[in-house]
């Protein structure tokens, strides 16, 4: 304990890392303080009592559950920053298919990037505008609309309001990335789901002291402690591939390079994908429901599908069984669209360097795809494992609010960008010569351990 107060008074102590900190903890609540204040024409106690009764397993509640409870509560920030997540994501994925942004995102360095990213905020206005109509039409299907209030003004002016709130957003997450420390659109992200938390464990706690089941409750901390040591571990799992540089003649002597031994492999991470399989998985399992609602008759009751009502609800056996293979498959293809063997290899023929055992060229790259496949297969299992743990908690009597922090998007969320911002903090204390945040592991070497392996 002593350590730690120690380790928080360096941190006070170093002006520019405070003054980031503080700034970042300052635009973070004005985030928050806009995730309660209500849409204009909104009647909140209607809007409550309309979603009181929601299970929160639906897609409905992921979105809730990623923007702190905004969606829910029709605010300002209803649609948080994930139509820009969304646009980041499309964007991302043309510059694998399409040559115009590969060569943005490849070969023409930092002005590429200024192009990308203001067609990144176009693409988010576009998609604002298209997924506020749809959550407008929401809001009024559950009869939260004040009668009194003109449907013209009440859609023009929200529209502007929900768009005007994401680009809010996303100007808040840059300065974070600006001025703070870092992350910003992760951060916004994480503090949602966060925000969720303290809600759900209290419920969680309260419900099995009610019912005596503090050993129970206890239990589930620990389990719920040891998937996030498993997690952790996975996430910075790497493979380290090797590499030895040719000598050269310089004057009469031959020497290495680089001199350095702390650069001389290749790190693969186990898990490249990161949380991108389970967000495409989500989306294709959320799908059939949603296409089964636009050409429901009217009247009809979709839950009475015992397909549909088993695909729309995560604690089912056939959502789970599906839900795990599409988390391999998509891990598996966003890897292989990520790690390119061909342009590794051509980088280390560029340094002059090479794999002891293996020649440089064609054999070079089919020796890091077939370790990139083995590597990948461990980590595709465990992502799968990971996402569809809430289905096991919930089966063994967790709620689901609490349910949902077992595993799948939130936790990988939540300990990947607690993580990098751990590396922020560690690297300033670093470079002031103050002990780091910890003594051991890999965090306190992270940003010493990158290897040469970034050749974009």
């Amino acid at each position: 304990m002593k350590k730690f107060i120690t380790t928080l008074s360096n941190i006070w102590k170093i002006e520019e890392l405070r003054n980031r900190i503080l700034y970042t903890l300052g635009i973070l609540a004005i985030f928050r303080f806009g995730c309660f204040i209500v849409l204009p024409g909104v009647v909140p106690a209607r809007l409550e009592a309309a979603t009181a009764g929601n299970a929160g397993n639906d897609l409905l509640g992921l979105i809730n559950v990623f923007t702190g409870g905004a969606f829910n509560s029709a605010a300002i920030f209803a649609l948080g920053i994930m139509p820009y997540i969304t646009a980041s994501i499309i964007i991302q994925l043309l510059g694998f298919a399409v040559p115009y942004f590969q060569r943005l995102q490849q070969r023409e360095g930092e002005s590429g990037r200024k192009k990308i990213t203001q067609i990144t905020r176009i693409l988010t206005v576009a998609i604002t505008l298209v997924q506020g109509g749809g959550y407008l039409t929401y809001i009024n299907s559950l009869g939260a609309v004040d009668p009194s209030i003109s449907p013209a003004v009440f859609w023009i002016s929200n529209i502007i309001i929900l768009s005007t709130g994401t680009i809010f957003a996303m100007w808040l997450g840059e300065k974070i990335t600006d001025r703070g420390i870092g992350n910003g659109i992760s951060l916004l992200i994480t503090i949602g789901i966060i925000a969720s938390l303290p809600q759900a464990f209290s419920f969680e706690a309260i419900s099995q002291l009610n019912n005596n089941g503090l050993i129970i409750f206890v239990l589930e901390l620990a389990i719920l402690f040891a998937i996030v040591l498993v997690t952790v571990l996975i996430v910075q799992g790497i493979r380290k591939i090797p590499i030895q540089f040719a000598k050269r003649m310089v004057g009469r002597s031959s020497n290495a390079m680089p001199a350095s031994g702390n650069r001389d492999y290749i790190p693969l991470k186990v898990n490249a994908a990161g949380v991108m399989p389970i967000i495409f998985a989500q989306a294709l399992m959320f799908l059939p429901a949603t296409v089964a609602q636009f050409f429901a008759s009217e009247g009809s009751d979709l839950s009475a599908s015992p397909i549909l009502r088993a695909l729309n609800d995560f604690t089912s056996g056939p959502y789970n069984i599906i839900y795990f293979f599409l988390v391999v498959l998509f891990t598996y293809v966003y890897t292989a669209l990520l790690v390119n063997p061909t342009q590794y290899a051509d980088y280390l023929k560029r340094q002059n360097a090479f794999i002891p055992g293996i020649k440089p060229g064609k054999n070079t790259a089919d020796f890091i795809d077939a370790t990139t496949s083995r590597i990948t297969l461990p980590g595709s299992i465990f992502l799968g494992l990971i996402s569809i743990m809430p289905a096991f908690a919930a089966a063994f009597g967790v709620n689901i609010g609490f349910a949902m922090f077992f595993g799948g998007t939130s936790l990988l969320i939540l300990v990947g960008v607690v993580l990098d911002t751990l590396q922020q903090i560690e690297s300033y204390l670093l470079m002031r010569k103050y002990d780091g945040l910890i003594k051991s592991g890999r965090l306190q070497s992270r940003s010493r351990m990158q290897g040469i392996g970034a050749p974009m």
